[in-house]
Order: structure tokens, then C-alpha cells, then sequence
């Protein structure tokens, strides 16, 4: 097997889950699902926890909150059940869920269980034995941003999703709420986080229109076909999906998206192979998704100065979980350095008045 198929480990210390009430949970509500319990831990997600439960020949996918969770609204289980129940009948790459369980008693919190989309995970660096050449890499960021495009063209009415959101008036909401989750994280002032915000609240844009928006679209919320690693098998990660402006959802990857050329500290940052040879630019990445949706991006530069802060923004959140002391998940120590990054990059691209 790939090391980047099964990219799972032992359970962190202090995230472990109750076997026995889990198991019994289990064979009553999905008997199929029968056999010795074993957990294991996806290590990499900075938000909801999520673990890889086999039972037998079966394989599951489990999803709960963080310990410590302050912020309730960001990690609602039921939710985002609810969403990939419909989605996954009209948009297949969304992985079908089975099993939703608010019984406190279970597991001291929500969670769902969802199948096993099995795939390469690109991070950062590529995973030992696999080569992305330049064609195959612009093939594959080509397959990202029009996969981004299939989503958004997606008759949310028809898919039953017309209550996921309330659009009107997404582009001003996110940008003052996104403003509001910082102050209420804040453990230390980030001088270039209070400039951008006022920024984006001087510079918004009318609304683009409405769609159902992912809004976390990077590489590490793909699988990809190990036989052919510019196919794109799932998206995961639906926790933050609604219905939006589908250019804030672009704004989103566009802020992920690293290029050779940007600062060092902005290349240490990155989370997804963006900058390999023959990957598209970020004013590529806009092009191909005006051709392939027909929407003119009139302000990429506002779209990406948006994804930055917001990102930013998660991580800040994450960052003061770490510093009051609700999670000792080391990964996290240096997480505001990385706020400071992503917002110095926005100062510099309205300066230069490019993405």
C-alpha cells in the first residue's frame, strides 16, 4: 500500500475514543458492521477529528468535534451530515455518510460515520515514489479548480440543499464574521491581520451569484486515483460547506495556493504541492475557472486577500485553543507564526495590486 493511501496512526493522547460504548453503538445501528473494533487516528486535520474505524473486512470513517471545542457553530455534526446526505446523490466525488449519533453517552459528543473513500493525499511535499511532472501537475491543478467548478454548478434546489445557507448578503457577513472570530481568538495583536480586514470591509465586492461552496477547497481535502494521480476519486472535509458566493469559495483555494515565487516564509507555510513545475498560477487558476463556469472574477485580488485573512483567521482559532490550554496538541505551537505569514502576504499583494 501507498504511504499516502493510508495515512493513518495511533490515537493521539487525550482525543481516544470509548471502544466498548463505540462498538456496541455500532453493531445495533449498523449490524453489518461486525467484529473486533479497531481505531486508528488521520493525523493531519487541524479541525474536527477524524478516525478510521475497521471492523473485519469493513472499513469506516468516524467524525467528532475537538476536544476542548469553544466554538459550536464550527463543528456541527448534525449538519454536516445532513449535507452530505443529499450531496453525495448529486455530487459523487462527496463521500455518502450512514450513521449520525448525538447520544451524549456515546462518545461525550456528536459525530457521524461516513464510508471509506480510499486515495492519494497530497500535502506540501510528495509522498516517497511519487513523481508529478510538470504536464501531469498542470493536469491535475487543472482537474482541481474545474472540479471546483462541477460543484458550483450544482442545482442546489433540485438537491434539496436550498435551506444549507442564506445567501444573501454572503460576501459582507463573511468578511465582518471572519473579522469578529479573530477578536475573539485573539492572544496577541497581529498588526497586518487589523489592516487587511478593514481592507476587505473598504473593498467588497457585489455578489457573484449563488452556489453550494465547499469552502476549505485545497489539496489536502482531495483523493486522488493512485493509477493515475491527476484524477480526482473524493472531497472530503464538508464541514464548512453552505450555500455562498462561489467566488469567496475561490478566494478560499487562491489563498492555499502557493506559488515558486512567493517568500520564504510563504513557501514553509504551504500545505499542498502548488508550486511544483508545470502547476497552474494563481491568475491561471482564476482563468481556467472563468472558462469553465462562465462567471467573470471582475477582483480576484479582493477573493484572495479574503481566503488569506480567513484562513488565517482558523488557524488563529486553532492557535488560541493551544495557548488557553484546550488542547497540548503540539502541532499547534507554531501556528501563530503562520497567521502572521498569511496576513503579511495579503499586505503585500494589495500593495502590488496582484494575486
Amino acid at each position: 500500500m501507498h504511504k499516502a493511501l493510508d495515512g493513518v496512526a495511533p490515537v493521539r493522547p487525550g482525543e481516544e475514543l470509548d471502544h466498548d460504548r463505540l462498538g456496541a453503538y455500532l453493531r445495533q445501528h449498523l449490524p453489518e458492521f461486525a467484529g473486533e473494533l479497531t481505531v486508528k487516528q488521520f493525523p493531519h486535520g487541524h479541525s474536527n477529528l477524524t478516525y478510521l474505524l475497521r471492523a473485519g473486512p469493513r472499513e469506516l470513517v468516524l467524525r467528532r468535534p475537538p476536544f476542548g471545542n469553544q466554538v459550536q457553530t464550527a463543528h456541527d455534526m448534525g449538519r454536516e451530515f445532513r449535507v452530505l446526505s443529499k450531496l453525495s446523490a448529486v455530487f459523487p466525488l462527496a463521500p455518502q455518510p450512514y450513521l449520525f449519533c448525538e447520544v451524549p453517552g456515546v462518545l461525550g459528543a456528536p459525530f457521524y460515520v461516513m464510508e471509506r473513500r480510499q486515495g492519494l493525499i497530497l500535502r506540501k511535499s510528495l509522498p516517497e515514489g511519487l513523481a508529478l511532472p510538470p504536464p501531469k501537475m498542470r493536469e491535475l491543478s487543472t482537474a482541481l479548480v474545474e472540479t471546483l467548478a462541477r460543484l458550483h454548478a450544482i442545482d442546489y434546489q433540485a438537491a434539496g440543499l436550498g435551506d444549507l445557507g442564506k445567501p444573501a448578503g454572503y460576501v459582507a457577513r463573511q468578511v465582518a464574521g471572519w473579522t469578529k472570530r479573530y477578536e475573539n481568538a485573539l492572544t496577541g495583536e497581529v498588526a497586518a491581520m487589523g489592516s487587511v480586514s478593514r481592507w476587505l470591509a473598504e473593498r467588497q465586492p457585489p455578489e457573484s451569484g449563488v452556489a453550494v461552496i465547499h469552502n476549505d477547497f485545497k489539496f489536502d481535502n482531495l483523493a486522488l486515483d493512485p493509477a493515475d494521480p491527476a484524477k480526482i476519486v473524493a472531497v472530503l472535509d464538508w464541514e464548512m460547506a453552505t450555500l455562498g458566493d462561489p467566488l469567496m469559495d475561490l478566494g478560499t483555494t487562491l489563498g492555499y495556493w502557493v506559488e515558486a515565487g512567493d517568500p520564504a516564509p510563504l513557501l514553509r507555510a504551504a500545505v499542498g504541492p502548488t508550486m511544483l513545475p508545470g502547476s497552474l498560477s494563481r491568475r491561471e487558476l482564476v482563468e481556467r475557472y472563468e472558462q469553465a463556469t462562465g462567471r467573470a472574477v471582475a477582483d480576484p485580488l479582493f477573493y484572495y486577500c479574503f481566503g488569506l485573512f480567513k484562513i488565517a483567521v482558523i488557524l488563529q482559532q486553532i492557535y488560541a485553543r493551544f495557548v488557553r490550554g484546550a488542547t497540548h496538541d503540539l502541532r499547534f505551537a507554531q501556528l501563530g507564526d503562520v497567521v502572521a505569514v498569511m496576513s503579511q502576504q495579503a499586505e503585500r499583494a494589495i500593495e502590488s495590486g496582484r494575486v
